[in-house]
C-alpha cells in the first residue's frame, strides 16, 4: 500500500468564486447535520407511536411492521442509486430534491388517513433519504477543507447516527403522548424547511461526467430491494419460508448479475476500484457490523424498558438519553483524534468498548436498576460506538475521486442499513428461541398473564423474555468483537492528517 503525498493548494471556488474555507461553514455543519439527524431519526421515531396508530388508523398486525420495514426497504435498496445519481447530476442538487422529497412525504404521512397511504408515504420518506444521505457525507468533503475542519464535520455528521435514533425514541414517545402520534412525521416538516433554506452554503464538486448504469442501477437496485426484503422476511416469518428463501435467491442472482455489469461497462454504478483500497472495503465490513449490534440494541432494550421494567414511551425516551450523550462525547474526541492516531487505532478500542458494554447488558435482570446497570451500560456501549463511527466513516471516504464520493458514501450507508436488517432479524430469531426455551410462547404469555392479573405467569413470562434478550446482547456482543477483528486486520489506512486545504490524499 502507497500513501501519495499531497501538497497544499488553494482552496477550491464554488460556482460563486468564493473561497470554500471563507464560506458559512457553520451554518453548512447545521444543515448537513440536521439532514443526517433527520433520516436517522425517521427509522425509529414511529416505533413507541405504532400501537396509537394501529389503534386510529385500524391497521392488521401483519401490515404493521411495515410502517417501519417499508421505509428501511426503500432506503436501504436505493442508496446505491441515490450515490450515484448524485456524482452524476450533481450532488446538492439530489441532496435538495431528497430532503424536499423526505419533507413532502412527511406531511402526506401526517394527514394520511388509512394504512395504506401511510405506508405509501413511509416508501416515499425512504427514496428522498436514499437520494439524501450519501450526497450529505459527499458534501462534507467538497464544503469543509481537509485536517481539523472536516475531520469535525465527520464527527458531527457521525455522531447523528446514534443521536439520531436515540433522539427518535424520545421524541416518538413523547409527541405521541403530548399530542398526537401525526406528530411523529410533521416534526420533520420545520427541519426539512430549514434544511434547503441553507443549501446555498454547501459547495458543489464538479459532476462526474458519464450516464447512468441502467442495468446496474436496475439489477443493484432490484438486488438490495431483494436482499433486505429476504432479510426483515426472515425474522418475522422464519428462515425457511418459501418466499424469504425466494427473496434471497432473486438477491444473490440480482447482484451477482450487477457485479458482472459493473465490471463490463465503462460507467459503472458502483466502481469495483473502490474496493481495490483495503482499508475501504474494511471501513465498509465494520460498519455492518457495528450496524448489526447498534440497530438491535435499541430493540431489545425498548422492549426490556416497556415489557419487563414497565416504563411509559415517555419514560423510555428519557432513559436513552446517556446513550446520545456518549456518542456526542465519543465522536467529538475521536474526530480530534484522528489527525493524530491511525483509524484502527481508535475504533478498534471502541469496538472492544462496545462489546463490554453489551456484555454488561448480557447480564440483566427482571429486576435490573437504571442507575446501576442500565444506565452506565448505555454510556459504555455508547462512547464505545461513537470512537468507531468517526474513523470508518472517514476511511469510507478518504483518498475516493472526487467524482466517487457520492457512491462511495452510498456504500457505506448501505452497509448499515443491510447491518441494521440483518441483526435485527437474526438476534430476534436468536432471542425468541432462546425465550422460548425457557417458557414457550413467552410474550404471548405475558400479555395473558396481565390480562387476567395471573402475577405467576407475568414473572414467568419476564424472566424468560429477559434471558431472550440477554442471550441477543452478547451476540450483538460477538457482532461488535467481529467488527473488531475486521478493523485490525482490514484498516491499515494512517492518519487523517492534512494541509487545511490540501487536495485529500490518496490511498491505495
Amino acid at each position: 500500500m502507497s500513501y501519495e503525498s499531497t501538497t497544499a493548494v488553494p482552496a477550491r471556488p464554488d460556482i460563486s468564486g468564493t473561497p470554500r474555507r471563507d464560506r458559512h461553514l457553520g451554518l453548512a455543519l447545521f444543515v448537513i447535520a440536521a439532514a443526517q439527524l433527520m433520516v436517522v431519526l425517521d427509522a425509529t421515531i414511529t416505533n413507541i407511536a405504532l400501537p396509537s396508530i394501529q389503534t386510529d388508523l385500524g391497521v392488521s398486525d401483519a401490515n404493521l411492521a411495515w410502517i417501519v420495514n417499508s421505509y428501511a426497504l426503500a432506503f436501504g435498496g436505493l442508496l446505491l442509486l441515490g450515490g450515484r445519481a448524485g456524482d452524476l447530476f450533481g450532488r446538492r442538487r439530489m441532496f435538495q430534491m431528497g430532503i424536499a422529497i423526505f419533507t413532502l412525504a412527511s406531511v402526506l404521512g401526517g394527514l394520511a388517513p388509512n394504512e395504506a397511504l401511510l405506508i405509501a408515504a413511509r416508501i416515499l420518506q425512504g427514496v428522498g433519504a436514499a437520494l439524501a444521505a450519501p450526497s450529505a457525507l459527499a458534501l462534507i468533503t467538497t464544503t469543509f477543507p481537509a485536517g481539523k475542519p472536516r475531520n469535525t464535520a465527520m464527527g458531527v455528521y457521525a455522531a447523528m447516527g446514534g443521536v439520531g435514533a436515540t433522539v427518535g425514541l424520545l421524541l416518538g414517545g413523547v409527541l405521541t403522548h403530548v399530542l398526537d402520534w401525526r406528530w411523529v412525521f410533521f416534526v420533520n416538516i420545520p427541519i426539512g424547511l430549514a434544511v434547503l433554506a441553507g443549501t446555498r452554503t454547501l459547495v458543489e464538486a464538479e459532476r462526474t461526467p458519464g450516464r447512468l448504469d441502467i442495468p446496474g442501477a436496475i439489477t443493484g437496485t432490484g438486488g438490495l430491494i431483494a436482499l433486505v426484503y429476504g432479510i426483515t422476511r426472515g425474522g418475522e416469518h422464519g428462515w425457511s419460508n418459501s418466499l424469504t428463501l425466494t427473496s434471497f435467491a432473486t438477491a444473490a442472482a440480482l447482484l451477482v448479475a450487477f457485479l458482472l455489469v459493473q465490471a463490463r461497462t465503462d460507467h459503472p454504478m458502483m466502481p469495483l476500484r473502490l474496493f481495490k483500497d483495503r482499508s475501504r472495503w474494511g471501513s465498509y465490513a465494520t460498519m455492518l457490523f457495528i450496524g448489526a449490534g447498534m440497530f438491535a440494541t435499541f430493540y431489545f432494550l425498548t422492549l426490556y424498558m416497556q415489557l419487563i421494567v414497565g416504563y411509559s414511551p415517555v419514560r423510555t425516551g428519557f432513559a436513552y438519553l446517556p446513550f446520545s450523550f456518549g456518542m456526542a462525547v465519543a465522536a467529538g474526541v475521536s474526530s480530534k483524534l484522528v489527525t493524530h492516531v491511525p483509524p484502527r487505532l481508535i475504533a478498534g478500542p471502541g469496538l472492544l468498548v462496545a462489546a463490554v458494554g453489551m456484555f454488561w447488558f448480557a447480564t440483566l435482570e427482571p429486576d435490573s436498576s437504571y442507575a446501576g446497570h442500565l444506565m452506565p451500560a448505555m454510556f459504555v456501549t455508547a462512547l464505545g460506538l461513537g470512537m468507531s463511527f468517526v474513523p470508518m466513516t472517514l476511511g469510507a471516504v478518504s483518498g475516493v475521486a472526487a467524482g466517487d464520493t457520492g457512491i462511495a458514501s452510498a456504500l457505506l450507508n448501505t452497509a448499515q442499513q443491510i447491518g441494521g436488517a440483518l441483526g435485527l432479524a437474526v438476534l430476534s430469531t436468536i432471542s425468541t428461541s432462546a425465550a422460548d426455551d425457557k417458557l414457550p410462547d413467552a410474550a404471548e404469555a405475558l400479555y395473558r398473564g396481565l390480562a387476567i392479573e395471573d402475577f405467576s405467569l407475568v414473572a414467568r413470562a419476564g424472566e424468560a423474555l429477559t434471558h431472550g434478550y440477554t442471550v441477543a446482547f452478547a451476540a450483538a456482543a460477538a457482532m461488535f468483537l467481529a467488527g473488531l477483528a475486521v478493523t485490525v486486520l482490514a484498516v491499515n489506512a494512517g492518519k487523517q492528517h492534512q494541509a487545511e486545504g490540501a487536495a485529500p490524499a490518496h490511498i491505495g
